[in-house]
């Protein structure tokens, strides 16, 4: 007998799983990077990135009034294109930089926890277990598997576990914007050591920062009314984040100088403790981006699963990947085969690397999302849309051909390996489909 997710969410909760999984490592762990960029103008690079958000946002809260389906990238090129090759690509993607991202903040993670727990791990920990794998991997493994066990347990638990992350992380955001009042005003917000191209490229770098704010539409199946709650919850999450990312940047530049924060692997911790706390605002900051790390890594955890899962239902992958869990109504499976995924990456891992990656991978993810919902407006006029993207001439909405032309526009501010990197992720997506996703449907697997 197969069972179906369980509704267990409502607008609140919709809304904190969007700001849970958008506020997370990035903001804790590039602002520095992005400052180096753009300097005190690195307000600026947010600004854009919130834009952009904004725009494939409203693309999404649309698409998923159509559509409400978990694997929701999937189904809407799908609906688009008439293609299950095109959907395959979309939700390969996501799927890939969702693993790898994982598996990157986790050694993150490690990073902050030893910063607290180093001493007893090197005095506690076997030394035959040291030998094999160092603490960075061990840690990182661990908290993988344990923050899988909460995504099996349930939406319900996993969006518990959220809030308290959250709640924890905003505190942080916010401890940092009071510790600079009364510096606020004494630098030049507008200067960027490498003009308006530096504050893009860190636009384009940050906006992993971001991401999340379009995964609201993969937990459609485990909302209440969804019609009504997921369209607000994006336009709620988005707006929320764009605001504090702001004003924690502008307090970032006020407090310590751009060309020392952008030196440190630690900004926001340096930031505070540069303030009359003194350490002990150093190490809140650290207890809070610990927190960061936890809340992304479990919600990257729980949106690739579900990709999986929609996927496998959509008979794109194994079909036993679509089996729901008789008491916890989850995708087990799916669950456990994410998990382990993101556990082989955690042998690779640069922060910023995979940002840059995981931010290209989104790009062309919305890229394709807004192109979908123009298509559909004109294929599919008369469907039944509980909301309807502002700002439109007649049928054609601009709003989503700002999406892809600014989405367009932000990959091309990456490097060109990195641009060749992401081509070489969707080729070998394509040879997986053609060699094993056929040959699967072919013979009913």
């Amino acid at each position: 007998m197969k069972f179906k997710l369980k509704r267990e969410l409502g607008l609140f909760e919709a809304t904190l799983y969007g700001i849970g999984i958008i506020i997370g490592a990035g903001i804790y762990a590039l602002i520095g990077e992005a400052t180096a960029l753009a300097g005190n103008s690195v307000w600026m690079s947010f600004i854009i990135g919130a834009v952009i958000a904004s725009f494939t946002g409203l693309s999404y809260a649309e698409l998923s009034t159509m559509f409400p389906k978990a694997a929701a990238e999937y189904v809407y090129v799908r609906k688009a294109s008439g293609s299950r090759f095109w959907a395959f690509l979309v939700g390969w993607l996501i799927v890939f930089t969702g693993v790898v991202s994982a598996a990157t903040v986790a050694l993150g993670f490690s990073g902050y926890f030893q910063a607290f727990a180093g001493p007893f791990l090197e005095k506690n920990l076997p030394i035959v277990i040291t030998k094999v794998v160092n603490s960075d991997i061990l840690v990182s493994m661990i908290l993988i598997g344990v923050l899988s066990y909460i995504n099996f347990r349930g939406m319900k638990e996993s969006s518990t576990f959220n809030i308290i992350f959250t709640s924890i992380e905003i505190f942080g955001l916010v401890l940092i914007i009071l510790l600079a009042i009364g510096s606020y005003g004494k630098v030049n917000y507008f200067y960027s050591p490498n003009g308006f191209k530096g504050v893009f490229s860190a636009a384009a770098l940050i906006f992993f920062a971001f991401l999340g704010f379009e995964d609201i539409a993969n937990i459609v199946e485990e909302t209440k009314k969804p019609k009504k709650n997921i369209p607000y919850a994006f336009i709620l999450a988005v707006g929320f984040t764009a605001a504090l990312y702001a004003l924690t940047s502008i307090a970032t530049v006020s407090l310590v100088d751009w060309r020392e924060i952008s030196s440190v692997k630690n900004p926001l911790a340096l930031v505070a403790s540069k303030s009359f706390l003194g350490e002990t605002g150093g190490w809140i900051i650290s207890f809070a981006a610990l927190f960061a790390t936890l809340s992304t890594v479990l919600l990257i955890l729980v949106v690739c699963s579900r990709m999986v899962y929609g996927m496998a239902r959509e008979k794109s992958l194994p079909e036993a990947l679509s089996l729901v869990h008789e008491k916890t109504r989850t995708p087990w499976l799916a669950v456990i085969l994410v998990m382990v995924l993101s556990m082989v990456f955690v042998f690779f891992g640069d922060i910023s690397l995979i940002a840059n990656i995981t931010s290209l991978g989104a790009f062309i993810t919305f890229t394709a999302i807004n192109l979908s919902l123009i298509w559909l407006r004109f294929t599919m006029p008369k469907m039944k849309r509980a909301f309807r993207v502002p700002g439109n001439i007649g049928n054609y909405p601009v709003v989503a051909f700002l999406g892809v032309f600014s989405c367009l526009f932000m990959i091309f501010q990456f490097e060109w390996k990195l641009i060749l990197f992401g081509l070489a992720v969707i080729a070998i997506g394509a040879v997986v489909y053609e060699l094993f996703i056929k040959r699967m449907k072919r013979f009913n697997v």
